[in-house]
């Protein structure tokens, strides 16, 4: 068995243990107001985190190219309260923009 087989293998039982894991917490541990805090707050670092990676990495390496120009337009949208499909489409034009002219 080659050593990809064991590492997937492994990090499936690894998975299927964490989300065991999770449905026997208590229910009372979960109904404290600091982890509804915590958990409401996972899903905004998990995103902000992957459109970080997304926007500055290619192929593991650094880049700052056309993609850092659509996400300043897209954060500039949002702080002046755009409607969402109005952010999202100022970003990919100006992205695409980008790209084409440079």
């Amino acid at each position: 068995m080659s050593s990809f087989w064991i590492a997937t293998i492994g990090t499936s039982v690894i998975a299927f243990a964490l989300k065991y894991s999770g449905h026997s917490i208590p229910q009372r541990w979960l109904e404290r107001p600091k982890i509804q805090r915590i958990n409401a707050l996972i899903p905004i670092a998990l995103l902000s985190a992957l459109v970080a990676v997304q926007t500055f990495t290619e192929k593991s390496k650094l880049m700052i190219d056309h993609r850092l120009a659509g996400v300043s337009v897209a954060v500039i949208a949002l702080l002046l309260k755009a409607p969402f499909p109005v952010v999202v489409l100022s970003a990919a034009i100006t992205s695409a923009a980008m790209y084409h002219w440079f």
